[in-house]
């Protein structure tokens, strides 16, 4: 019974993580330029999901349920727009001349992620709240 309580905080936390990166995704979508002010646009990041084992008992809590393995770079382009009087335009003589690359970032997408984040996060509250009902009941049965 406490295992099935561990899987469903792993998953709320799994989901939070989730939701951080798709925010920071949000508030990143046109960041052209990286912290030293150079033209290099944010990169799309994506929460690699990755099991529990159930067979290696960890202190860390990471036996059971869903963890984030790692987060990772989309690999995709990055979105071109023509704007030749940009400072931050490619130059002449260049690929892309004139062009302005802006985060690979799709906010309706990411709008959906972050909805399908929210509703796994809900699932995983009801499955630890139906969890600790059970609990509840067989200690008032032992009791």
């Amino acid at each position: 019974m406490h295992g099935s309580l561990d899987i469903s905080v792993s998953g709320m936390i799994a989901q939070r993580t989730r939701l951080n990166t798709i925010a920071a995704n949000i508030a990143n979508q046109d960041a052209i330029l990286d912290a030293d002010g150079n033209p290099n646009p944010y990169q799309r990041r994506i929460p690699i999901f990755r099991p529990g084992n159930p067979d290696a008992l960890s202190p860390a809590g990471q036996s059971m349920g869903v963890h984030i393995g790692e987060i990772d770079f989309d690999e995709s382009e990055f979105r071109k727009k023509w704007d030749p009087t940009n400072p931050y335009a490619r130059p002449e003589g260049t690929e892309d001349a004139g062009y302005v690359y802006y985060p690979n970032i799709d906010p309706v997408t990411e709008q959906v992620n972050a909805m399908e984040a929210v509703r796994a996060y809900e699932a995983n509250v009801r499955a630890a709240e139906a969890t600790k009902t059970m609990l509840a009941q067989a200690l008032r049965l032992i009791a």
